[in-house]
């Protein structure tokens, strides 16, 4: 007992509690002393951490008699400090014996006590199924009888696991307890007969992953939540069935939320957000049983469709998003011209084909449709996808090369042959449905004529970049500035529909500081000079590939090249090493094109080296390599070449791409493709690169030699960074006061430009852009304008332009949305409120600095022009909100949006929490920072916050932190 200071502990805890308190209190405009809090409340807080404390030590006591004495000595202690703590405590003392509690039977006199489990539910363990461990079985069956929730994450479900647990499962059953399940189709492993056992029999909601084309969910977990907070969870290896809970040699770790309360934590809420992605379906017997059957059986027998379910058609659930998103803009808002992003890989051609079944069935009848590449591969398999889907093997003709069509009702065209044909001798309006597959080359001239010509019931555009080589964004000249629907590389790696990829910088030493850098690129045939015929970078190469590449009779693969002497030289160098390869062109016959395709798909030919073929549209999943030959500037090209590779097949675990980095000019920009690759900010690539990227998608890897890791940091660090000298320096070269015009010419982000208090306006003040003296409300506004860099929908930055407008009117004038937005505006840049006694004074501020307010124009067309995801608006009855679901918005903008913060009362800069009330709007705003390390960006100011959208509150646990659901 003397090691314990039991009174200390408690004091310690009452002092620091009672002092929080008060804080509150005084910040809530309550002027407080410790002494005058409640007395009532002294003895809650009093009861609440001494029972703390002795738990504390109690827990420190190695026998029962000395867990006894302790009890006793907390209980006198009590009674003999005040009459106050005397309310707090029984007198009597705990009876000596001491004897344990060890169940509570139900069902009277006689009932038997259950099986405890062989590990306390206080204790972390690692059951093994050895002999002198009790089996994982058996401990599960005592666990369930006390468990009040239970979720289950498994890969494989049989009946023999089921039988091995039935009558604790029974039991739940009979106790109503909530049991959720996890599984998966995968290898066809899972028994349809043991999950309808688990719903009908077991009461059990059953959720399935159909995905046929992943492997990543080998997950085998138990979590059992009890209410008295005694939770415990099992992660291992073991599968439900017989062999996994009692005899195979199977490991399982044995959790509890005394001993690990994180992990349980985090169980919970991993657990939680699988059940909730679109990929896990609910399972019903009477409903899914021939989808489930069909499912399984082709899993078994190997036979996986990557694109299209076969038999029943069902688009994935990240296809029918898109399906919705186009619903969405043609029945909600009457957008009849649609443009579709989304990694290649993902089935764009599959959702433009169930895109159209819907269309025909919403119309009854069967409606004309052109479908537009540039390829005949890429016709030849859009057409194979329509038929499937559609159920219509004669669905379609071709319209390429010496394919004619003769109906011209459902027709897939190249562009070459329709503007050979002439596109205006069809009537305009002649096809109800126009897709365009490889949207960005919508400005050519061939294509051009084609969008301009046509007036369909529904143009579709499909592309994975909607990024022009130019700079410039399809969507802003066709589209209205509007994507319909979005999935880029990154967010379709983590939604694992994608293959996996390792990817290797290698550095190969190649001096290409003096090749002439022209129009923002390499000469190409200055570079074609320096990397043809250079056997000792081919035989790098060569080399590399053997040392990253198990087994190359496996290799499928293609390299990029800068020209065609170059593929050439790549091909005759590969072949002579013993690896058969060939040079491919556009220039190439296509009979000799097909047959390197077929080579390459049998193993006959190991590389196909091309320049600039194989970076759209052609569909070669087999491919498992690629070789990255050339520097390239676009961060475009490179996701097009890298989405070659990444499409998945049964036989690809990983996709292995080489890069090979040599000496670059000072102009390019390395650091540009792994912005694209990974999606992380800029500002923060140099420490995910010094940490070796850390938080890539699962099963994802780049690797980095030690000298391309320090190129790589170098070029961050001179891009990342720039002195004020240099960007001075390109703006005076620059020489216009356009901002986005300067962004594109130079390569920067826009962060660069708002560092250190740093604005647009400041630089051209000082490069003599932009005569005269600035005012001190300018150099104010300038340091604040770094607020609203993250602004990235359309509503609210065609509202802030308004409200900049000189001749706008009065605050009191404007609709109660303008209203909301004026006041997000204001605190944007005042967040104390400022000096002002009306937002018409503070309007009036903004609208008299014309520079200023040029700026911000500027700033809130790059952001709106370049957004992550598709801006939603509120449901009722919450659409009075101008929040868009998807957006990014500072607290600041949040508050002010919801009315809690005014202009003479509350104002931004006192909020503290992470939880605000709004009564006048009757809703609370939860503002979560998931990346606690990561809290400030690269225009150092916090992170914006990202709108999801609305919740329903389920439960909360905790304090300091508090756990929300």
């Amino acid at each position: 007992m003397e090691d314990v200071p039991i009174l200390g502990l408690y004091d310690s805890l009452l002092t620091r509690e009672l002092e929080r308190r008060a804080a509150s209190w005084r910040a809530s405009g309550h002027l407080v002393q410790i002494s005058e809090i409640d007395k009532e409340e002294i003895a809650h807080i009093l009861g609440r951490f001494v029972g703390e404390a002795a738990a504390r030590a109690f827990s420190l006591q190695k026998t029962p008699e000395e867990q006894v004495g302790l009890a006793n000595d907390v209980l006198r202690m009590l009674v003999d400090s005040s009459d106050l703590l005397r309310q707090l405590a029984d007198a009597n003392e705990v009876a000596e014996g001491p004897s344990r509690l060890l169940s509570i039977a139900q069902g009277g006199p006689g009932a038997s006590a259950p099986v405890r489990p062989a590990t306390s539910l206080s204790e972390a363990a690692l059951l093994t199924n050895a002999r002198e461990d009790p089996n994982l079985a058996h401990e599960l069956a005592a666990e369930l009888v006390s468990a009040d929730r239970v979720d289950l994450l498994c890969a494989f479900v049989k009946w023999s696991g089921l039988r091995v647990l039935e009558r604790s499962l029974d039991e739940l059953r009979r106790r109503g307890v909530p049991f959720r399940v996890i599984t998966t189709t995968y290898m066809g492993a899972t028994e349809r007969r043991a999950l309808d056992r688990l719903v009908r029999d077991f009461g059990a909601e059953v959720r399935i992953s159909y995905e046929q084309n992943s492997t990543r969910l080998h997950a085998k977990a138990w979590l059992l939540r009890r209410r008295t907070g005694f939770d415990t969870a099992y992660v291992g290896s073991s599968n439900l069935s017989r062999a996994a809970l009692l005899d195979g040699l199977e490991w399982n770790v044995r959790l509890s939320s005394v001993t690990t309360p994180r992990l349980l934590d985090k169980f919970e809420g991993t657990f939680d957000s699988y059940w909730n992605q679109p990929r896990f379906e609910p399972y019903d017997p009477d409903t899914d049983v021939d989808r489930l059957d069909e499912a399984l059986s082709r899993s078994k027998a190997g036979d996986r469709l990557f694109d299209i379910p076969a038999l029943v058609p069902h688009p994935f659930p990240h296809q029918r998003e898109m399906l919705e998103d186009l619903d969405v803009q043609r029945t909600v808002h009457d957008r009849h011209r649609n443009l579709l992003v989304a990694a290649t890989g993902t089935g764009k051609t599959v959702v433009a084909a169930f895109d159209y079944r819907n269309l025909q069935q919403r119309l009854g009848r069967q409606p004309s449709l052109l479908f537009v590449a540039h390829r005949r591969e890429i016709l030849s398999q859009a057409l194979r996808t329509y038929r499937q889907v559609l159920s219509v093997p004669d669905f379609g003709e071709l319209h390429v090369g010496e394919d004619r069509s003769r109906h011209w009702r459902h027709v897939f065209a190249s562009v070459q042959s329709l503007a050979s044909m002439g596109i205006e001798t069809f009537d305009p309006e002649h096809f109800d449905i126009v897709v365009i597959d490889e949207f960005h080359h919508a400005a050519a001239p061939t294509y051009r004529r084609i969008i301009d010509h046509l007036r369909p019931k529904e143009l579709l555009g499909l592309t994975a970049t909607p990024e022009r080589a130019d700079g410039t964004w399809v969507q802003d000249e066709f589209f209205d500035k509007r994507i319909a629907s979005e999935l880029r590389l990154w967010d379709a790696l983590d939604a694992d529909l994608l293959c996996p990829f390792h990817y290797f910088g290698i550095n190969d030493e190649t001096d290409l500081t003096r090749v002439r850098w022209s129009r923002g690129s390499y000469d190409s045939a200055e570079l074609d000079n320096v990397l043809t015929g250079d056997t000792a970078r081919a035989r790098l190469i060569v080399n590399a590939l053997r040392d990253k590449v198990s087994n190359l009779s496996d290799v499928r693969g293609l390299g990029f090249c800068v020209s065609v002497r170059h593929a050439r030289f790549m091909a005759e160098y590969f072949s002579e090493a013993g690896l058969p390869s060939r040079a491919v062109d556009g220039t190439t016959d296509d009979t000799v094109r097909r047959e390197a395709l077929a080579g390459l798909r049998s193993g006959e030919v190991k590389f196909l080296f091309a320049v600039d073929l194989f970076n759209e549209g052609l569909d070669v999943p087999d491919v498992n390599t690629l070789l990255l030959l050339r520097p390239t500037e676009s961060a475009t090209i490179f996701l097009q070449q890298l989405g070659r590779g990444l499409r998945r097949t049964p036989d690809k675990d990983v996709l292995t791409v080489l890069d090979f980095v040599g000496q670059h000019r000072k102009e390019y920009r390395f650091a540009n493709r792994f912005k694209a690759l990974t999606g992380i900010p800029t500002g923060r690539l140099p420490n995910h690169v010094t940490n070796d990227f850390p938080l890539l998608p699962s099963g994802c890897q780049i690797v980095l030699d030690r000298v391309t890791k320090e190129r790589l940091l170098s070029d961050l660090k001179t891009h990342i960074s720039p002195r004020m000298d240099i960007l001075a320096r390109e703006v005076r070269e620059h020489g216009q006061t356009s901002l986005i015009t300067y962004l594109d010419e130079y390569g920067r982000e826009i962060g660069d430009i708002y560092r250190n208090n740093n604005s647009w306006t400041k630089l051209l003040r000082q490069c003599g852009t932009v005569s005269g003296e600035p005012s001190p409300l300018e150099q104010e506004l300038g340091r604040r304008i770094r607020a609203l860099l993250h602004v990235d929908d359309r509503q609210r930055a065609e509202a802030y332009a308004r409200l900049l407008d000189p001749h706008g009117p009065r605050y009191a004038d404007l609709s109660p949305t303008d209203q909301t937005f004026a006041r997000m505006l204001f605190f944007s840049f005042w967040r104390t409120g400022g000096d002002f006694a009306s937002y018409d004074e503070a309007l009036a501020a903004l609208r008299g600095e014309p520079a200023i307010r040029e700026e911000i124009a500027q700033v809130l067309k790059y952001g709106v022009e370049r957004p992550r995801h598709i801006a939603k608006p509120l449901p009722e009855p919450l659409a009075q909100i101008p929040l868009a679901v998807n957006a990014r918005y500072s607290a600041d903008e949040i508050l002010a949006a919801v009315d809690w913060a005014q202009l003479g009362g509350r104002v931004p800069a006192n909020m503290r929490e992470g939880v605000a009330w709004s009564p006048s709007t009757n809703c609370d705003i939860l503002l979560v920072t998931l990346h606690k390390n990561e809290t400030e960006n690269e225009y150092r100011h916090p992170e914006p916050y990202v709108f999801h959208g609305t919740a329903h509150y389920v439960e909360h646990r905790g304090d300091r932190p508090m756990a929300i659901t």
